[in-house]
């Protein structure tokens, strides 16, 4: 089914299954439907964009990194998964793909912080689109979870979302 297009919601998170080998978690919530937070103008295999309502997203900003500025090591993704405000989570970029073959799976990601495996056993269904920064940088965000391994992952780099633009 194809989607070109919508209106940015709020969502209030009911639910986190936990992932385990084999079987990828997710995040379940409730779709706020009546008030609209923007509108999404453009759905692709890179990304979702639009224009959020003015007021709608808040925190600091960051520069954005270009593809050769990404390296494997430490990095964190940002999400809520409590409803409490957005979170930093370590991970650590496991391997680069700069060949731009897939690019929607630019880096391979794997989850060392122990809250967010507590939680939801690594990366979960819902959480694609979560930030991805490293030293202090904007990288990227975050894409598939690997099935059999759901502490792992796949990221896209912000540049090949940004082209898209």
């Amino acid at each position: 089914m194809v989607i070109r297009e919508g209106t940015l919601t709020d969502t209030e998170l009911t639910e986190i299954v936990k992932g385990q080998k084999g079987e990828p978690g997710e995040l379940t919530g409730i779709v706020e439907m009546e008030e609209k937070l923007g509108k999404i103008r453009k759905n692709t295999d890179v990304g979702i964009y639009g224009r959020a309502n003015s007021g709608v997203f808040s925190g600091k900003t960051l520069p954005v990194a270009t593809m050769d500025e990404i390296q494997e090591g430490n990095a964190v993704i940002l999400s809520d998964l409590e409803g409490n405000g957005v979170q930093e989570y370590s991970i650590e970029i496991s391997s680069i793909d700069r060949s731009g073959d897939k690019k929607h799976k630019d880096m391979t990601i794997r989850v060392t912080d122990s809250r967010l495996l507590e939680k939801t056993g690594g990366i979960v269904q819902g959480m694609s689109g979560s930030p991805i920064l490293q030293n202090g940088k904007f990288v990227g965000a975050v894409t598939h979870v690997f099935s059999k391994d759901p502490t792992r992952g796949y990221g896209i780099f912000i540049e090949n979302m940004m082209m898209e633009l």
